[in-house]
């Protein structure tokens, strides 16, 4: 009987060649990516060996394997379709029994480009704290287990969460990736100009903790052999192979039930249907009645359903947050960075019937004049206000308390509630005169031959926005020149707010009429994609 670990082997080998062979581009791209990735992974390998010897080699070692083997961990939830053979429900059909099979994917884990960068990066971090014959040994020893506990949790993580990599809430978290990526780069942009003027010293407490957490106890071991430490450094390595068993029982349970039991989003449809109707009544409820209420509830629906508008949201959600908390952390921030909240969520404005794509023939429908146009805008921006309003509140009392400026609250909130208001209004108008389509597949944005209407939609808005408020910045530079400003300055909280509110109902009035008598031309643009 043929061993159903060298079958699945020679079969992910043939799907990788068959794979390449289908353009020279694919080609291309897989030996532009192994090359950069093996010359990355050397880099880092020469890097860590050049660290032997050095005070904090083993902070560095023990570390980075903990990072790498969260990697190992989140990045298939992220990127669910970079190995095919993620998915075991392919092999349902097939009669195999689940410890075979959990042991022929673990080898066939092993055979790719991120195993090897892994290897070399262990190699790195095991090499550049071993000295002697016994340090050596161990490290040889680490790095095996290390390489199968990072694989291993990749896979238990898989088979435990494969109904959801292969659902919409799938792909909607694959759409979010690029954002948890961007936002995680900041954090460690930050984390290292920290520890950029603290020294790795500050790491220290952190490696100690990691030596005893599997895998990188492991490489902790290395360590432990090289000083003669010897029952230390057997301990780490008994930690990481009970990790390693631990996590190969628990990837064949949830083997053995995701291939035996029925895929349970085709049971209760109709109970999933009334669920629906009820969740769609109680939030009914909650906004307002007539076309207002029923925009509302769907521009809200799209927030939370849609991947490319979910994606937006959470990008400004975060960026709006990041920029001025983190600037106020490292004490080179402004409390008017606030407003950078208040200026990313109202970008959300722009471009509003795009958003609904083919779609938005349904709505047209149901626009015959400027009222019915003004109470579909007032719907959206209403929908748009009743997350915008309290994240904007939030981050600037945030921002405030971070900088002990508490003096400066009531100035800086309302001129962030001027901003929105302005972006309101201008989004309004620019979604009617520049409406473009947002393909529905994909990381693009803006259809083909689209580029230049999503420019002027957008950063033309922006600058009118801007322009809009310039009478509330002035009174904000006067009540900071001038020798009484400060006891005036809480007057522009009401002044912002009604500012605000007064430019967004000029802007979805101005907006209205042009919005129903472009209709044919908004339709044929948001189409497109």
């Amino acid at each position: 009987m043929t061993s159903p670990t060298r079958t699945l082997v020679r079969l992910k080998l043939s799907l990788l060649r068959n794979g390449l062979r289908q353009s020279g581009g694919r080609r291309a791209a897989f030996v532009v990516s192994a090359v950069l990735a093996v010359l990355f992974a050397l880099s880092q390998l020469l890097g860590l060996l050049l660290l032997r010897g050095q005070a904090h080699a083993d902070v560095v070692a023990v570390t980075g394997t903990a990072v790498l083997a969260l990697g190992w961990a989140v990045l298939p939830l992220f990127f669910p379709t970079g190995d095919e053979t993620l998915d075991p429900t392919r092999l349902v059909l097939l009669p195999l029994r689940p410890r075979p099979l959990v042991r022929a994917l673990l080898v066939t884990s092993l055979v790719g480009i991120g195993p090897l960068f892994t290897v070399l990066v262990l190699a790195g971090c095991a090499l550049s704290l071993a000295h002697g014959p016994a340090g050596y040994v161990v490290a040889v020893l680490a790095v095996a287990l290390a390489l199968l506990v990072c694989v291993a949790l990749a896979r238990a993580v898989a088979v435990a969460n494969v109904r959801l990599l292969t659902s919409r809430k799938g792909r909607d978290l694959a759409v979010l990736s690029g954002l948890l990526i961007a936002v995680g780069t900041q954090l460690v942009n930050f984390g290292a100009q920290r520890l950029g003027s603290a020294g790795l010293g500050r790491l220290r407490p952190v490696a100690d903790v990691l030596s005893w957490v599997p895998p990188a106890s492991a490489v902790g071991a290395v360590r432990a052999a090289s000083e003669g430490a010897y029952g230390t450094a057997v301990a780490r390595l008994t930690l990481s192979a009970a990790l390693l068993g631990l996590l190969v029982v628990v990837w064949a349970r949830s083997l053995t039930r995701l291939m035996t039991a029925p895929d349970g989003s085709t049971l209760g449809a109709a109970d999933a249907g009334t669920r629906e109707r009820a969740s769609s009544a109680g939030l009914g409820r909650l906004l307002p009645g007539g076309r207002t209420g029923t925009v509302m509830e769907r521009s809200l629906r799209y927030i939370w359903r849609d991947p490319k508008t979910k994606a937006a949201w959470v990008t400004s959600l975060a960026i709006g947050l990041i920029v001025p908390v983190f600037n106020a952390v490292q004490g080179t921030g402004s409390v008017y960075f606030a407003c950078f909240a208040a200026g990313m969520l109202g970008i959300q404005m722009y471009n509003q019937f795009g958003q609904d794509t083919s779609a938005f023939w349904m709505v047209a429908t149901t626009v015959s004049s400027a009222r019915d146009a003004y109470a579909e805008l007032r719907g959206r921006a209403l929908a748009l206000l009743l997350i915008t309003l309290p994240y904007a509140v939030l981050v600037t009392v945030l921002t405030t308390w971070l900088l002990g400026s508490w003096a400066r609250l009531p100035e800086v909130l309302g001129l962030s509630l001027a901003l929105l208001g302005a972006m309101l209004a201008t989004g309004a108008w620019t979604s009617a005169r520049f409406p473009y389509s947002i393909p529905q597949e994909g990381h693009k944005n803006v259809a083909p031959g689209q580029a230049g209407l999503a420019w002027i939609s957008i950063f033309g808005g922006m600058v009118a926005a801007a322009l809009l408020c310039s009478p509330v910045i002035a009174l904000s530079i006067w009540a900071n020149v001038s020798e009484h400003g400060d006891e005036w300055s809480w007057l522009l909280l009401p002044a912002g707010a009604a500012y605000g509110t007064t430019l967004t109902f000029l802007g979805l009035h101005l907006a209205a009429p042009r919005t129903a008598g472009r209709l044919p031309e908004i339709l044929t643009a948001v189409s497109k994609g």
